[in-house]
Protein backbone atom coordinates (compact mmCIF):
# COMPACT_ATOMS: atom_id res chain seq x y z
CA UNK A 1 0.00 0.00 0.00
CA UNK A 2 1.68 3.19 -1.19
CA UNK A 3 -0.69 5.56 0.58
CA UNK A 4 -2.33 4.70 3.90
CA UNK A 5 -5.68 6.08 4.95
CA UNK A 6 -4.20 7.15 8.28
CA UNK A 7 -0.74 7.44 9.79
CA UNK A 8 -0.53 7.14 13.56
CA UNK A 9 2.51 8.43 15.42
CA UNK A 10 3.89 7.95 18.89
CA UNK A 11 4.45 11.17 20.84
CA UNK A 12 7.43 11.30 23.23
CA UNK A 13 10.59 10.16 21.47
CA UNK A 14 8.93 10.36 18.06
CA UNK A 15 7.36 13.80 17.66
CA UNK A 16 9.26 15.49 20.47
CA UNK A 17 11.89 14.70 23.06
CA UNK A 18 13.14 15.96 26.39
CA UNK A 19 15.59 18.87 26.22
CA UNK A 20 18.90 17.74 27.75
CA UNK A 21 17.42 14.97 29.98
CA UNK A 22 14.64 14.12 32.41
CA UNK A 23 17.24 14.28 35.17
CA UNK A 24 18.15 17.82 34.16
CA UNK A 25 14.50 18.89 34.36
CA UNK A 26 14.09 17.21 37.76
CA UNK A 27 17.23 18.94 39.06
CA UNK A 28 16.13 22.30 37.68
CA UNK A 29 12.78 22.18 39.45
CA UNK A 30 14.32 20.76 42.65
CA UNK A 31 16.68 23.72 42.81
CA UNK A 32 13.67 26.02 43.16
CA UNK A 33 12.98 24.15 46.41
CA UNK A 34 16.58 24.51 47.63
CA UNK A 35 17.50 20.92 46.82
CA UNK A 36 20.71 20.49 44.83
CA UNK A 37 20.86 17.35 42.73
CA UNK A 38 23.12 15.83 40.09
CA UNK A 39 21.15 15.62 36.81
CA UNK A 40 22.96 12.49 35.62
CA UNK A 41 22.27 10.62 38.87
CA UNK A 42 18.63 11.70 38.79
CA UNK A 43 18.31 10.61 35.18
CA UNK A 44 19.68 7.16 35.94
CA UNK A 45 17.42 6.78 38.98
CA UNK A 46 14.38 8.03 37.07
CA UNK A 47 14.71 5.47 34.30
CA UNK A 48 15.33 2.70 36.80
CA UNK A 49 11.93 3.38 38.38
CA UNK A 50 10.18 4.31 35.12
CA UNK A 51 11.12 1.01 33.46
CA UNK A 52 10.18 -0.99 36.56
CA UNK A 53 6.72 0.60 36.89
CA UNK A 54 3.51 -1.06 35.79
CA UNK A 55 2.05 0.32 32.53
CA UNK A 56 0.35 3.67 32.96
CA UNK A 57 -3.12 2.32 32.21
CA UNK A 58 -6.12 2.10 34.52
CA UNK A 59 -8.68 -0.30 33.01
CA UNK A 60 -10.97 -0.45 36.04
CA UNK A 61 -11.02 3.26 36.88
CA UNK A 62 -13.84 5.68 36.14
CA UNK A 63 -12.83 8.30 33.55
CA UNK A 64 -13.20 11.12 36.07
CA UNK A 65 -10.56 9.45 38.26
CA UNK A 66 -7.96 9.00 35.53
CA UNK A 67 -6.17 12.37 36.04
CA UNK A 68 -5.67 11.59 39.73
CA UNK A 69 -4.33 8.14 38.87
CA UNK A 70 -1.92 9.64 36.34
CA UNK A 71 -0.68 12.08 38.95
CA UNK A 72 -0.19 9.33 41.56
CA UNK A 73 1.64 7.12 39.04
CA UNK A 74 4.18 9.81 38.22
CA UNK A 75 4.49 10.90 41.86
CA UNK A 76 5.53 7.37 42.85
CA UNK A 77 8.28 7.46 40.23
CA UNK A 78 9.47 10.88 41.44
CA UNK A 79 9.53 9.67 45.06
CA UNK A 80 11.53 6.60 44.07
CA UNK A 81 13.91 8.70 42.02
CA UNK A 82 14.78 11.06 44.85
CA UNK A 83 14.91 8.25 47.40
CA UNK A 84 17.42 6.42 45.20
CA UNK A 85 19.76 9.43 45.11
CA UNK A 86 19.26 10.07 48.83
CA UNK A 87 17.57 13.44 48.50
CA UNK A 88 13.92 12.77 49.23
CA UNK A 89 14.12 13.87 52.86
CA UNK A 90 15.77 17.15 51.92
CA UNK A 91 12.46 18.51 50.63
CA UNK A 92 10.50 20.49 53.17
CA UNK A 93 7.36 19.93 51.10
CA UNK A 94 7.73 17.21 48.49
CA UNK A 95 4.09 17.51 47.45
CA UNK A 96 4.58 21.17 46.54
CA UNK A 97 7.72 20.28 44.62
CA UNK A 98 6.00 17.51 42.71
CA UNK A 99 3.04 19.73 41.83
CA UNK A 100 5.48 22.14 40.17
CA UNK A 101 7.36 19.30 38.49
CA UNK A 102 4.18 17.76 37.10
CA UNK A 103 3.03 21.12 35.74
CA UNK A 104 6.49 21.73 34.24
CA UNK A 105 6.10 18.75 31.92
CA UNK A 106 2.65 19.94 30.81
CA UNK A 107 4.14 22.91 28.92
CA UNK A 108 6.70 23.58 26.20
CA UNK A 109 9.79 24.29 28.34
CA UNK A 110 11.18 20.76 28.85
CA UNK A 111 10.49 19.59 25.29
CA UNK A 112 11.88 20.07 21.79
CA UNK A 113 10.32 19.04 18.48
CA UNK A 114 12.54 16.90 16.26
CA UNK A 115 13.52 18.84 13.12
CA UNK A 116 11.95 16.36 10.69
CA UNK A 117 8.52 16.46 12.34
CA UNK A 118 6.87 19.61 11.00
CA UNK A 119 7.96 18.97 7.36
CA UNK A 120 6.73 15.36 7.53
CA UNK A 121 3.37 16.33 9.01
CA UNK A 122 2.93 19.07 6.40
CA UNK A 123 3.76 16.63 3.60
CA UNK A 124 1.34 13.97 4.79
CA UNK A 125 -1.39 16.54 5.33
CA UNK A 126 -0.79 17.76 1.77
CA UNK A 127 -1.35 14.19 0.57
CA UNK A 128 -4.74 14.14 2.36
CA UNK A 129 -3.61 11.45 4.76
CA UNK A 130 -5.36 11.56 8.11
CA UNK A 131 -3.03 11.75 11.12
CA UNK A 132 -3.43 10.46 14.65
CA UNK A 133 -1.40 9.92 17.80
CA UNK A 134 -1.22 6.70 19.81
CA UNK A 135 0.68 7.37 23.02
CA UNK A 136 1.63 5.81 26.33
CA UNK A 137 1.87 9.30 27.82
CA UNK A 138 -0.85 10.85 30.00
CA UNK A 139 -3.50 13.53 29.51
CA UNK A 140 -0.91 16.31 29.74
CA UNK A 141 -0.19 15.41 26.13
CA UNK A 142 -3.03 17.67 25.01
CA UNK A 143 -1.45 20.79 26.51
CA UNK A 144 2.01 19.79 25.32
CA UNK A 145 0.78 19.37 21.73
CA UNK A 146 -0.83 22.79 21.89
CA UNK A 147 2.27 24.40 23.40
CA UNK A 148 4.46 22.89 20.67
CA UNK A 149 2.07 23.90 17.86
CA UNK A 150 1.42 20.28 16.93
CA UNK A 151 -2.23 19.79 17.86
CA UNK A 152 -3.73 21.13 14.63
CA UNK A 153 -2.06 18.39 12.58
CA UNK A 154 -3.91 15.55 14.26
CA UNK A 155 -7.44 14.29 13.80
CA UNK A 156 -7.26 12.02 16.83
CA UNK A 157 -5.28 11.42 20.00
CA UNK A 158 -5.50 8.02 21.68
CA UNK A 159 -3.96 7.74 25.14
CA UNK A 160 -3.26 4.60 27.14
CA UNK A 161 -4.69 6.18 30.27
CA UNK A 162 -8.00 6.89 28.55
CA UNK A 163 -8.24 3.50 26.82
CA UNK A 164 -7.15 1.46 29.83
CA UNK A 165 -4.48 -0.34 27.82
CA UNK A 166 -0.95 0.66 26.86
CA UNK A 167 1.08 -0.21 23.79
CA UNK A 168 1.87 -2.89 22.71
CA UNK A 169 -1.63 -4.03 23.74
CA UNK A 170 -3.79 -4.41 20.61
CA UNK A 171 -6.71 -2.66 22.33
CA UNK A 172 -5.13 0.79 22.08
CA UNK A 173 -4.51 0.34 18.35
CA UNK A 174 -8.06 -0.90 17.81
CA UNK A 175 -9.47 2.12 19.66
CA UNK A 176 -7.45 4.49 17.47
CA UNK A 177 -8.56 2.72 14.28
CA UNK A 178 -12.21 3.01 15.31
CA UNK A 179 -11.85 6.79 15.57
CA UNK A 180 -10.86 6.90 11.90
CA UNK A 181 -13.28 4.26 10.66
CA UNK A 182 -10.55 2.25 8.97
CA UNK A 183 -9.09 -1.22 9.09
CA UNK A 184 -5.65 -2.07 10.41
CA UNK A 185 -4.49 -2.84 6.87
CA UNK A 186 -5.20 0.78 5.90
CA UNK A 187 -3.02 2.28 8.65
CA UNK A 188 0.62 2.84 9.54
CA UNK A 189 2.07 3.44 12.98
CA UNK A 190 5.40 5.23 13.44
CA UNK A 191 7.27 5.16 16.73
CA UNK A 192 10.67 5.01 18.38
CA UNK A 193 10.05 1.92 20.53
CA UNK A 194 10.78 -1.38 18.78
CA UNK A 195 8.56 -3.34 21.15
CA UNK A 196 5.72 -0.95 21.90
CA UNK A 197 5.45 0.78 18.54
CA UNK A 198 6.86 -1.48 15.83
CA UNK A 199 6.03 -4.94 17.16
CA UNK A 200 2.81 -3.72 18.77
CA UNK A 201 1.56 -2.22 15.52
CA UNK A 202 2.41 -5.31 13.46
CA UNK A 203 0.72 -7.61 15.97
CA UNK A 204 -2.40 -5.44 15.72
CA UNK A 205 -2.37 -5.67 11.91
CA UNK A 206 -0.99 -2.22 11.08
CA UNK A 207 2.16 -1.49 9.16
CA UNK A 208 4.76 -0.75 11.82
CA UNK A 209 7.58 1.71 11.16
CA UNK A 210 10.42 1.84 13.68
CA UNK A 211 11.88 5.34 13.93
CA UNK A 212 15.40 5.08 15.34
CA UNK A 213 16.09 8.40 17.00
CA UNK A 214 19.62 9.28 18.22
CA UNK A 215 20.36 7.47 21.44
CA UNK A 216 20.62 9.32 24.75
CA UNK A 217 20.58 8.61 28.47
CA UNK A 218 16.86 7.93 28.40
CA UNK A 219 17.27 4.75 26.34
Amino acid sequence: MLKPKVIFLDAVGTLFGVTESVGHAYAEVAQRFDVQADPAALNKAFFKHFKAAEPIAFPDVEPTRVPACEYAWWRAIAVGTFQTVGLYKQFEDFDAFFADLYHHFAGADPWFVYPDVYPSLERWRGMNISLGIISNFDSRLYTVLEALALNDFFDSVTLCTEVGAAKPDAQIFATALDKHGCTAAEAWHVGDSYGDDYEGAIAAGLRGIWLRRPQDLSR
